[in-house]
């Protein structure tokens, strides 16, 4: 039998605002760092190695994201468990969880570096490298997918340790990754003259150093959950529900995968390297500016979870209220400042002239649906956070495979490389109509079950006062 939860947790509150901000704000902090790395490395490689290097590493980005795919199905399924089992009282199912997604995300690991390194050359020719860009993408690839496991246990961890509450680890080990990759890459690239090879192993050093911090912090005591050998033994009935939500991330990550290779090849068609430098370039400012929106829908993740699984419906509507109102601020924001002045922003990355043109250029397409990314990214993470695996599952492949994939091919015919960054913001906005569709039955069930919880309420007889003892009655008793 499920044990219950005899100390208090921090999601138990009815004070939405404060603990989302709370919630929120490392993940902003950790990731904000996280993403500065990601720029600052493509700042290293487009003025000391140069725009082959940027293209290089816009190549293996297919691939990074395969990698990464399971790190986000252990982190996003186990998470969504953790949260329901917390709201529902079972802290042994949500220690299952931890120890069974450490498991999984090992053996996954593995699994892909079967599948990729001993054909790096072919993957990377079947994504588009052409033989100058060859050398740099696949000594990148070799050395990032070579410790992907430990990126997976780090990403796993740090979703388990936001789930119960704790974002301010997740924000630490993230800056603490961040911060010695930005030193590693000055170190390797500029004198020691590394090139891709010293920014892949700057990579791999700082997923380690972040994967033992997180480890500390559940075997020091100080985590509401704890790691247990027993439970990273593989649980079938943990694992069914863990993946149930955690397929969606993974297909989605490989789905966009899939489409990240067709866009490539096509681009690199219509524009050859400098046009697929200038997308590698507009990818990291997408993960800049996208950024604040997907942390205050991984704040709400939690939050959501746990009174879905404690049945307080009402707080689960004040939340993503709350929460779709910040994030389309935030988007409208980074619209402001990434499409009306692309220009200083693409200078950042490189000083080459032709690589500068086509980046503003860029921008100005696949910018344009970036206002409603807020709406689209807490549109998925409801389901994920209550449980819901179809719709996960739906919205996880509807984008890149069902609207992205078939817009690209469709639209690059009529306008070619403009057709190419024009399906980006058609398939954003398709995503946020269904999103939208697939949230308002939720949200008439939960509006539904508390009406007839109040109707409920109503209904139930008040308790009749006690009588008042006299004073005799009193001196009787005692």
């Amino acid at each position: 039998m499920a044990k219950q939860i005899h100390n208090p947790n921090v999601l138990d509150t009815d004070r939405i605002v404060p603990l989302l901000i709370k919630l929120a704000t490392p993940a902003f902090f950790g990731m904000f760092v996280q993403t500065l790395y990601n720029v600052i490395n493509t700042i290293f490689i487009g003025h000391f190695v140069g725009p082959l290097g940027i293209a290089g590493l816009s190549v293996v980005f297919p691939l990074q994201m395969l990698a990464w795919g399971v790190g986000m199905m252990v982190g996003m399924g186990g998470s969504s468990l953790i949260s329901r089992s917390l709201g529902s009282g079972k802290t042994e199912d949500a220690e299952r969880t931890i120890g069974n997604g450490i498991s999984v995300g090992i053996i996954m690991s593995i699994g892909v570096m079967i599948i990729v390194l001993p054909f790096t050359d072919f993957w990377l020719r079947l994504i588009g490298a052409s033989d100058a860009v060859l050398p740099y993408a696949s000594t990148y690839l070799i050395i990032i997918i070579s410790g992907n496991i430990f990126n997976v246990l780090a990403m796993s961890l740090l979703n388990f340790a936001r789930a119960e509450g704790n974002a301010r680890v997740g924000m630490i080990a993230m800056i603490l990754g961040a911060l010695l990759s930005i030193i590693l890459d000055a170190i390797f690239i500029i004198p020691l003259k590394m090139g891709v090879t010293g920014a892949a192993l700057a990579t791999i050093i700082s997923q380690i150093v972040a994967m033992i911090y997180l480890s500390s912090y559940y075997f020091s005591g100080d985590s509401y959950l704890k790691i247990r050998l027993r439970n990273l033994r593989l649980d079938l009935r943990i694992l069914k529900q863990m993946l149930a939500i955690g397929i969606g991330a993974f297909v989605q990550t490989i789905a966009g995968s899939i489409s990240a290779m067709l866009l490539i090849r096509l681009v690199v068609n219509f524009g050859g390297d400098t046009a697929l430098g200038a997308y590698g370039i507009i990818q990291r400012v997408m993960m800049f500016v996208t950024m604040p929106a997907m942390v205050f829908g991984q704040g709400m993740q939690p939050i959501l979870g746990f009174n879905y699984g404690a049945r307080r419906y009402h707080l689960a509507i004040k939340v993503i209220k709350i929460t779709v109102m910040v994030s389309t601020a935030v988007s409208l924001l980074g619209f402001a400042v990434v499409y009306l002045i692309p220009g200083p922003i693409v200078r950042i990355f490189s000083d080459d002239p032709a690589l500068i043109d086509m980046g503003i250029y860029v921008s100005r397409l696949i910018f344009l649906s970036l206002p409603f990314m807020g709406l689209v990214m807490v549109g998925q993470t409801i389901f994920q956070a209550i449980g819901k695996a179809l719709q996960t599952f739906i919205l996880a492949i509807v984008r890149p495979i069902v609207f992205l994939i078939p817009l690209v091919l469709l639209m690059s015919h009529f306008w070619q490389l403009d057709g190419v960054f024009l399906a980006y913001p058609v398939s954003d906005i398709l995503t946020l109509l269904l999103s939208v569709g697939l949230a308002l039955p939720i949200l008439r069930q939960f509006r539904k079950a508390i009406a007839e919880a109040e109707e409920t309420a109503k209904a139930e007889p008040i308790p009749l006062k006690q009588p008042v003892k006299s004073a005799e009655s009193r001196n009787v008793i005692k």
